[in-house]
């Protein structure tokens, strides 16, 4: 096969082109008909649609980059598949309430949503691209190739079925507001952030195999090691923006204001682990050093009750509770009246 060369030599510019226009055309569809059912969608699709793109214009057939480029594939098809499915069954998307009908403000997540699939694509992108395949290739099969399909098999294990997992424990009427705790999430509270960040680690530790192997030299072998960029951005964005961040706190505060199982859900949060999976009944004896440092459980997902819970609305369900409390007292203590009434006055 031919071998295209497209604006540059690395695929960036072309990539970026194509993932911009990708994500505009999904865009003016979800703003216009203010549908959220395509947004995820939009997402893991373009990472299929740029690894079959670079893959077909690099003219090779190199079992690294088909390698490589099925994985990113059936990553990106796996999780728009999944988060279709599932935005099918809710009807629609919470995280766009006060985005939808601001231009804006809507626009601002889809670009963020470029960013995305541009940088964490960067690995298999490189890989293909003219500047590395125009030097040999160490054969595949390498301690590194090996070693990546491992974690690419683990992670890949992790995150789609945790997703099924947690899916199926929702969609059961008697699990509402309790702490979903089965499969992998005995393990970690997030197993499939964690399995996320495997899977790209992993793809790139195989398309940096041939710098690290010294068959790709020069500016091409800085390329190829510049684009961890990629696992490190998707690892930053779950820990530090759209992931771990928006569920610690948050969905900690929520659940003790309300009184949604906040008992079970502190039990929970001190045997399990945040991301790193690890046996509960060692976590649980963990010291809180080790939690804040070689666990990853920082203080910023870490929530206090006095300092960030809301007291009025936990006072307001208190006084609600105690109301209820109150009224369930008198009925019982009515009905029991009733009973010796009953009781005096047998029937003949």
């Amino acid at each position: 096969m031919t071998e295209v060369h497209a604006l540059d030599d690395y695929y960036l510019a072309i990539t970026l082109l194509i993932t911009i226009g990708y994500q505009l055309f999904f865009f003016s569809i979800a703003f216009s008909l203010k549908f959220d059912k395509l947004t995820d969608f939009a997402g893991g699709t373009n990472f299929v649609v740029l690894a079959i793109i670079t893959l077909a214009f690099s003219g090779h057939d190199n079992a690294r980059q088909i390698v490589v480029s099925i994985f990113i594939m059936l990553w990106g098809a796996r999780l728009s598949g999944f988060l279709l499915f599932r935005i099918i069954k809710t009807g629609k998307d919470d995280r766009f309430d006060d985005k939808r009908d601001k231009f804006f403000s809507f626009l601002g997540f889809w670009i963020f949503q470029m960013i995305w699939v541009w940088t964490v694509s960067l690995p298999v992108t490189v890989l293909n691209s003219p500047n590395v395949t125009r030097f040999p290739q160490p054969a595949f099969g390498t301690g590194r190739d090996i070693a990546g399909v491992i974690l690419f098999a683990i992670g890949f294990i992790l995150e789609s079925v945790s997703d099924i997992q947690k899916y199926i424990f929702r969609s059961k009427p008697e699990n509402k507001g309790r702490v979903c705790d089965v499969g992998f999430f005995t393990w970690t509270r997030h197993p499939n952030y964690f399995g996320e960040i495997i899977i790209q680690f992993s793809i790139y530790m195989i398309a940096v195999s041939p710098a690290a192997y010294g068959y790709v030299t020069g500016q091409a072998n800085r390329a190829l090691y510049a684009t961890i960029l990629g696992p490190f951005f998707l690892t930053l964005l779950l820990m530090f923006v759209s992931g771990l961040t928006l569920q610690e706190r948050p969905g900690a505060k929520k659940r003790y204001e309300s009184g949604n199982h906040w008992d079970s859900y502190l039990n929970y949060t001190k045997r399990t682990s945040i991301l790193i999976p690890f046996p509960p009944q060692l976590y649980v004896h963990v010291p809180t050093i080790l939690r804040r440092t070689i666990f990853l459980e920082f203080p910023i997902y870490v929530f206090d009750p006095a300092k960030h819970a809301d007291q009025s609305k936990v006072e307001e369900r208190e006084a609600e509770e105690g109301e209820r409390r109150r009224t369930s007292g008198r009925v019982q203590d009515g009905q029991s009246e009733d009973g010796l009434v009953h009781d005096q006055h047998p029937e003949s």
